[in-house]
Parts: structure tokens; C-alpha cells; sequence
């Protein structure tokens, strides 16, 4: 069974520190990877930069970080236009609301979060008038808490039903959130249920579900994840050190509405 990665984690304040970081995430990937009798490369790691501030993911990018996960839509659109000499790219992981969507479509260049059709539409409307496509993942609630945003796993293959006909949303695959437990079998049991959802869309509509990806993992699971079959694997506080804002800012305990 996999460790996870300890914490808190210090704040690195050096390129060569991020570096550091970078390169101890990928020794674990590829050790998890290999304990799973997969191909490292099969693996994207995804830096996850929430509350980190532009100053030091400078530092990150000269480490080499070219595209960074946010949360938050407002925090994600201000960094991209403040970093934009830089060239990273943005991916937004956290819950969309719609009137967030034309920002999305404006800067994003992957959503992993997508779980309802009224966001589908507002992002296709959007991305139709500027000419530009999105790399999306369908998020799944794997682990049944009411907490989380998700598809119940039931309503999956109906949704994916729904998505040809918004033809700017690129499906790379699925996403989830494991159950927030030190109970490595029921964090499995989570990612083991997003791998069988895929392994069924592949074997019943494999045009639906696109490269098949499996986006699952966090800082203290993600070699669990890879284990299991995660092909990226989203890693903030082992990277960019412990967050001083509680991740129920991130993710609330009670559902907001749109």
C-alpha cells in the first residue's frame, strides 16, 4: 500500500526548491506507476496553484510548471491575465456556475469539473463566439457524500449521451474526489469506481468518452490513485507547500446553488 505524502509541507520560496518538489512528485509517480505495471509516461502531473500567490508561481514556472490547476474561476482569470508573458496554460478543477462560463471559455484550456448541462451550454454558447474549443472531464461523485459536486454514477452514461452536440467540449475522460479519509481501501474503492465507469463507456460508446482519462489523486493520495489507473493526478500542497486557507473554502460542506 502507498504512503501518503506527509504534511504539512514547507513552502518553497526558490526555483531550485520548486524544482525539488517537482521532481520528488514525479519520483513518486513513477514508482507508483511502476508498482502498477504502467508506463510512467501514461501519468500527467497536474500543479495545482490555489491561493498560491504570483510571485512565487513565477518561481514554479521556471521550475517547470506549464499548466497549473485552479480552483476558483475569479483567482484562476486574474492570475492567467497577470502571467500571461509567461505562456503557462489554465485548467479550472473546481465546481463552475454559469455566469462563470464566458470567463472559463476566455482563458481555460481544460475544465475538469463539468457535471451539469446547463454549464455545457453556457460553455459551448461561449466558445462558439470566440472560435475556440475546451478539453473537458465529466466529474463523478464516487463517494456518495452530498458534500460533493459529481454525477451520481447512475446518471453517467446518460450524460455522456447528451455532450456530441456541443461541439466545442472536447471529453478526455472522467474526474473525481475521493473520500477525504486515512482509510487507504475506501479511497481506493472511489477510484476503482471512476475506472470501472470507464472501462464501461469505453466497452459501450468509446466515442463518447474520448482518450479515456481518469483524473484522480491529490497530494495525499495520488500515488493510490495512480495505482489504480489515474492517467493525471492533481498535486497542490506537495508541490507549493501547506495551504494556510481550509480546503471547506474549496470545497464547502453544504452544496451552494447556482
Amino acid at each position: 500500500m502507498a504512503e501518503s505524502v506527509p504534511a504539512p509541507h514547507p513552502h518553497p520560496t526558490t526555483t531550485a526548491e520548486f524544482a525539488a518538489n517537482l521532481a520528488a512528485v514525479r519520483a513518486n509517480i513513477t514508482a507508483a506507476a511502476q508498482r502498477a505495471g504502467r508506463a510512467p509516461a501514461e501519468v500527467r502531473l497536474l500543479p495545482v496553484s490555489k491561493t498560491v500567490p504570483e510571485d512565487r508561481l513565477r518561481l514554479a514556472i521556471e521550475a517547470g510548471c506549464h499548466r497549473l490547476g485552479e480552483n476558483k474561476v475569479q483567482e484562476a482569470k486574474r492570475k492567467s491575465e497577470n502571467l500571461a508573458e509567461l505562456g503557462v496554460e489554465w485548467a479550472v478543477i473546481g465546481h463552475l456556475q454559469t455566469n462563470k462560463a464566458k470567463d472559463v471559455a476566455a482563458f481555460a484550456a481544460e475544465f475538469q469539473a463539468l457535471d451539469n448541462l446547463r454549464v455545457a451550454e453556457a460553455l459551448d454558447r461561449r466558445l462558439t463566439d470566440l472560435g475556440r474549443t475546451l478539453e473537458v472531464f465529466v466529474q463523478v461523485n464516487t463517494s456518495a457524500e452530498e458534500s460533493k459536486f459529481g454525477l451520481p454514477p447512475e446518471e453517467l452514461a446518460g450524460f455522456l449521451r447528451e455532450l456530441p452536440r456541443f461541439e466545442t467540449l472536447k471529453v478526455q475522460g472522467l474526474m473525481t474526489l475521493a473520500l477525504f479519509t486515512s482509510e487507504a481501501d475506501r479511497v481506493r474503492e472511489c477510484f476503482r469506481t471512476l475506472r470501472t465507469l470507464r472501462d464501461r463507456a469505453r466497452a459501450d460508446s468509446p466515442e463518447l468518452i474520448g482518450p479515456g482519462e481518469l483524473s484522480m489523486g491529490m497530494s495525499g493520495d495520488y500515488e493510490l490513485a495512480i495505482e489504480e489507473g489515474a492517467t493525471c493526478v492533481r498535486v497542490g500542497q506537495a508541490i507549493f507547500g501547506a495551504r494556510n486557507t481550509p480546503d471547506s473554502q474549496y470545497w464547502p460542506p453544504t452544496r451552494p446553488q447556482n
